[in-house]
């Protein structure tokens, strides 16, 4: 990240596209932070609930049912959905049409997903239109990904790799859930390949953010994103 004088908007974690010009007056920090935050560290949780049992919980692969995940429910609305939407909207009031988008976006990504796997409590991993909706749910997410994965070389290569991660993490779920709608049993192997790539995308998140603050706090670039 390019420290300055300002403020960490500048930040290349969540650069804003010119012309600068058009940005709001800065009655606020930047909530680059805060919302890379929500998502990386509610996404390692959601990953590590996807690995096999004894170490994950499972949300409709092998050992646990849609509902049971009641882990990750608590993190992903409150970090991973109120905080992002938060983070969302003064990003967006801010100018940063990038950074806000993706914030509002997958703020309600997670507080979706929370009402849709408790909507599904009590149901088999097996139960076929579940899994399908688990399926489709992954693949339009995955198209909103790619909208900004396309877009994320200019925001610094730390953002280019979080949304490159997430992409894939989401074509590993289609796979995952389609094959569970189908009767298929999902390996130990693919568990742990869904999972380690999940949690990969949220410690990618995690750092882009830790550098953001750790740059913006020393007023220089300690760590390179």
């Amino acid at each position: 990240m390019q420290a300055s004088d300002a403020t960490m908007e500048t930040a290349r974690g969540m650069q804003d596209a010119p012309p600068r010009t058009e940005e709001k007056p800065e009655w606020w920090a930047s909530p680059a932070v805060i919302g890379l935050m929500g998502f990386g560290l509610t996404t390692i949780i959601a990953g590590l609930s996807d690995l096999p049992q004894p170490y994950g919980t499972g949300f409709g692969a092998a050992g646990g049912g849609l509902g049971t995940n009641w882990v990750t429910f608590g993190m992903a609305l409150a970090f991973g959905g109120f905080a992002q939407l938060v983070a969302g909207f003064i990003a967006l009031r801010k100018g940063n049409l990038f950074a806000g988008s993706a914030f509002v976006g997958y703020g309600a990504f997670w507080i979706a997903f929370t009402a849709m796997l408790a909507g599904f409590a009590g149901l088999s991993p097996g139960f076929p239109v579940a899994a399908f909706g688990v399926a489709g749910f992954a693949f339009v997410w995955m198209m909103f990904t790619l909208s900004f994965l396309i877009n994320s070389m200019k925001h610094g290569w730390g953002i280019f790799f979080v949304f490159l991660f997430l992409f894939v993490a989401f074509i590993l779920l289609v796979v995952q859930f389609w094959q569970v709608g189908g009767g298929h049993s999902v390996s130990k192997g693919q568990l742990w390949a869904t999972g380690g790539e999940i949690i990969l995308t949220g410690a990618t998140a995690w750092y882009v953010a830790t550098a953001d603050l750790t740059n913006w706090n020393y007023g220089r670039k300690v760590l390179p994103v």
